[in-house]
């Protein structure tokens, strides 16, 4: 049987996985040339390292992009990271259909899985949607981003850095050609509200995106619904940024934000409130904020962006069902009911078991990265908080960092190559790659009641 009998036989979740784990390859090789680096040729664990960072829209740094690497270097990490944020299935069905080739199905079940939450007859609309609302977002976040830094940039210089923020930012992935990532524009109003539009569109879903653009062709046609899925990620999103920048305003009043302009408190709470829960951008240093905000930050970065998008985390739909759940089982309520809809019990299960293996995920990582510190003697500084922080922003896919991640040992940093990977592709993708789709009742017993709570 050929290669690509066997790859055609995979299940689609499998795809998905070959697919990143081949594009992170290729671009380990690519930054590993001495003409990627503007020194020596970077260590394959840090080539490793960045081009897992960069193809799941991490923003994780072992080297400064900006300095590090070459032109060529930057541009394969450009395009990593739009490959990493569109996923590589999207561009391969488009790519067959635009040569003229058939494409398979399990290819079309490989994006649906990806950006979809109900099946769709043409596979290939949907994706030469989710390229065209991500060429025009980007364009004008380019633009908008292009005139700014063309006030103190040469034109050409300008215009690519330009380009590669708005990509980097619609993709979630928080790479920057600065050292000190955006601290130096914290009170440009058109910086942070452009990055923080191009943050939020690349992380509420092609699906929510796909429905505005109906909304807005057949707004004056008929009466548009949307679906339930678009009025919850946007009802959650809205009260985690607004609530994120209330909270960081309160615990940063005495703090980061002590004795700066309302103007600068302002765009600084809300930037970080949306940057951290996928992004990784920055427009303060994190190290300087104190622990109650990196606490909440940790919860932000963990439920992250929404399903279908270029973010990673647990989801904020899964947050809302987690949050109905209680509401109703305290209630002693049997069904979830979200906007006058129930939501199946199965998805439900599929929720509650996501928190718990994530979180299982975390700790694991976590526990080898600080063992392999008490193994080998290497001394972590006695810093507990920095590596919890690292391990849940490569898992969040969110690439802030309270700079530990230089300082990782090898086998440190390919515990967060994993991580990343996992984050990325997602818990339940990894699921059905290991188990199978194909649910067994196990078997029934005789029940037995036991104490909970």
């Amino acid at each position: 049987m050929t290669l690509r009998r066997k790859l055609l036989k995979l299940h689609p979740a499998a795809l998905i996985l070959i697919s990143f784990l081949a594009l992170i390859l290729i671009g380990t090789l690519l930054l590993s040339l001495p003409v990627s680096s503007k020194s020596a040729p970077l260590q394959v664990i840090d080539a490793l390292f960045t081009s897992t960072s960069a193809v799941c829209v991490t923003g994780l740094a072992v080297v400064d992009t900006g300095t590090r690497f070459t032109l060529f270097g930057q541009i394969i990490i450009l395009v990593l990271i739009q490959m990493g944020g569109l996923g590589v299935m999207t561009l391969s069905v488009l790519l067959f259909r635009i040569i003229g080739r058939k494409t398979f199905y399990h290819q079309r079940m490989a994006v649906q899985d990806m950006f979809l939450h109900t099946p769709q007859d043409d596979i290939f609309k949907i994706v030469k949607n989710i390229i065209y609302m991500t060429f025009c977002i980007e364009t004008a976040g380019a633009v908008l981003l292009a005139i700014y830094w063309s006030r103190t940039m040469p034109v050409h210089e300008a215009v690519y850095t330009a380009l590669f923020h708005a990509i980097s930012a619609f993709c979630n992935a928080g790479f920057s050609l600065f050292p000190d990532s955006l601290s130096t524009f914290g009170d440009s109003y058109l910086l942070n509200f452009t990055i923080c539009m191009l943050i939020v569109t690349g992380g509420i879903g092609f699906s929510v995106l796909y429905e505005f653009k109906n909304w807005i062709k057949l707004r004056k046609k008929k009466r548009f619904r949307f679906s339930v899925q678009t009025r919850i990620v946007l009802l959650t999103t809205a009260i985690l940024i607004v609530g994120g920048t209330v909270w960081l305003f309160i615990l940063e009043r005495q703090g980061i934000l002590d004795g700066k302009s309302p103007a600068y408190q302002f765009l600084v709470a809300l930037f970080q409130s949306i940057t951290c829960r996928t992004a990784g951008f920055n427009t303060v240093d994190i190290s300087a904020l104190n622990e109650a905000t990196i606490a909440m930050m940790l919860v932000l970065m963990f439920f992250g962006a929404s399903p279908g998008s270029c973010g990673g985390g647990v989801k904020t739909t899964t947050l809302a069902l987690l949050t109905a759940t209680t509401i109703t089982r305290i209630k002693r309520m049997q069904r979830v009911n979200l906007f006058k809809k129930s939501i199946p019990d199965e998805t439900v299960r599929r929720a509650s078991t996501l928190i718990i293996v994530s979180v299982g995920i975390i700790g694991m990582v976590l526990f080898m990265i600080l063992s392999e510190g008490a193994i080998t003697g290497r001394s972590l500084g006695g810093e507990f908080l920095p590596y919890l922080f690292e391990v849940v922003s490569a898992f969040g896919t969110v690439g802030l960092s309270l700079g530990v991640t230089a300082d990782l040992s090898v086998w440190g940093k390919f515990w967060i190559v994993i991580t990343m990977i996992i984050g990325r592709v997602g818990i339940l993708t990894f699921s059905y790659i290991i188990i199978g789709t194909n649910p067994t009742n196990g078997f029934e017993r005789a029940e037995e009641n036991m104490m909970i709570g």
